[in-house]
């Protein structure tokens, strides 16, 4: 309630001095009538505590799993002892293992790269790891293997509204699994042994198919049901999947911190005519950008709701590309606008190509409907995308 009268006089003391606004010649600001106010009130306090759900649910990660994660220094969850490390020559590795270092695994990202996960030596912690790693190989691209959470309320929505055609775009989906409501070409785990279908996941390819009719979905699990799933490793590799499958567009509604070594990956993949579409994030307006969404060649995405006005937990800057509708039934967050944007590039882009992607985009622009600030703006970006 203390939201919805400190709203109200917000309205009113607005309403109350035009004259002053007029004189100095300021823009006058849209702001919701009362009666929006008070229909408004439950759900914004609802988006206004997200931010701080989020926290809550990184700080219970790193409770509930202390064996498996820990904190990097800006206090984001980690994979214990784990080093990823993209490129390593002979020399490199032999130095590390040298130094006590294990291989856990080590897998090809495309044919030139390679990604290799090191743990660290005993008693030795997960950052002083890191910082022996890059100190010892400074061309290397080392970081932390840091997790990435969904970027919206995890509900799954009924009544999707499928074809039973198959002979639409080929998308490309890392997230959680895919239950079989959803038909999906082809699912692999990157987590655990087995793909395990999640409401998040599920939600969103019956977005995409819902989007682009007949959508070929290729589906990389990256989650599991494991402690550590979301992981930055699971994200490269499922990437790496996807382009063996040479599929052109891929949708990550996921957020995280930036991470050295999927950077490297996305900016090879972007490279070669990939194109990935990201959720910016439900952190607030102030909230500092979030990743993939804001790497370089990444199509960043906010939402809006029903009435084309941005959800007041979307995450804004330079990295917002597109917005599209973001509100499903109860469930709402930028996670469910970037599948319409997937989808509608997809279905311009059946193969990657670097050319072929840039015109993809650059035509979607065309098709965007302005909204907010005349031309692209860090709220809308170059506008609202409907789906077909």
């Amino acid at each position: 309630m203390t939201r919805v009268f400190a709203l109200l006089f917000l309205v009113l003391a607005l309403g109350a001095a035009p004259a002053a606004r007029a004189q100095l010649g300021l823009p006058v600001p849209q702001v919701p009538s009362v009666g929006e106010v008070v229909t408004q009130a439950g759900q914004i306090g609802e988006e206004l505590e997200r931010p701080l759900q989020d926290r809550l649910q990184v700080r219970d990660l790193l409770r509930e799993h202390r064996r498996e994660l820990e904190s990097d220094p800006q206090g984001m969850p980690i994979v214990r002892s784990q080093i990823l490390a993209l490129g390593m020559n002979e020399a490199a590795l032999a130095a590390a293992r040298a130094q006590g270092f294990d291989v856990v695994r080590s897998d090809a990202i495309d044919a030139q790269t390679s990604m290799v996960t090191l743990r660290a030596p005993a008693r030795m912690s997960t950052r002083r790891a890191l910082r022996r790693l890059r100190q010892a190989d400074p061309q290397g691209v080392y970081d932390f293997d840091h997790l990435h959470l969904e970027s919206g309320v995890a509900l799954t929505i009924a009544g999707f509204a499928q074809s039973g055609a198959s002979g639409g775009p080929r998308v490309g989906l890392i997230d959680s699994g895919v239950d079989a409501s959803v038909h999906v070409v082809a699912q692999r785990a990157f987590a655990t042994e087995q793909p395990v279908a999640g409401p998040h996941g599920t939600t969103i390819a019956g977005l995409i198919r819902t989007a682009a009719p007949g959508a070929r979905i290729y589906a990389a699990d990256i989650y599991g049901g494991a402690p550590t799933g979301g992981a930055s490793s699971a994200l490269a590799r499922a990437l790496g999947w996807l382009a063996t499958e040479n599929v052109a567009v891929i949708n990550v509604s996921l957020v995280g911190p930036r991470n050295r070594v999927v950077e490297a990956v996305v900016s090879r993949k972007a490279a070669r005519g990939f194109v990935i579409v990201a959720a910016v994030g439900n952190d607030g307006p102030a909230a500092a950008p979030l990743f993939p969404a804001s790497y370089d060649g990444v199509v960043g995405v906010t939402g809006v709701d029903a009435r084309d006005r941005v959800l007041i937990e979307a995450g804004r800057g330079a990295q917002v590309d597109f917005a599209a509708i973001g509100v499903q039934g109860r469930a709402r967050g930028t996670s469910y606008a970037a599948p319409i944007v997937a989808a509608r590039l997809a279905a311009r882009l059946p193969a990657p190509g670097a050319s072929a992607a840039q015109n993809a985009i650059a035509t979607l622009r065309g098709d965007a409907r302005d909204l907010g600030a005349r031309g692209r703006d860090d709220v809308y970006g170059y506008g609202l995308i409907s789906a077909p």
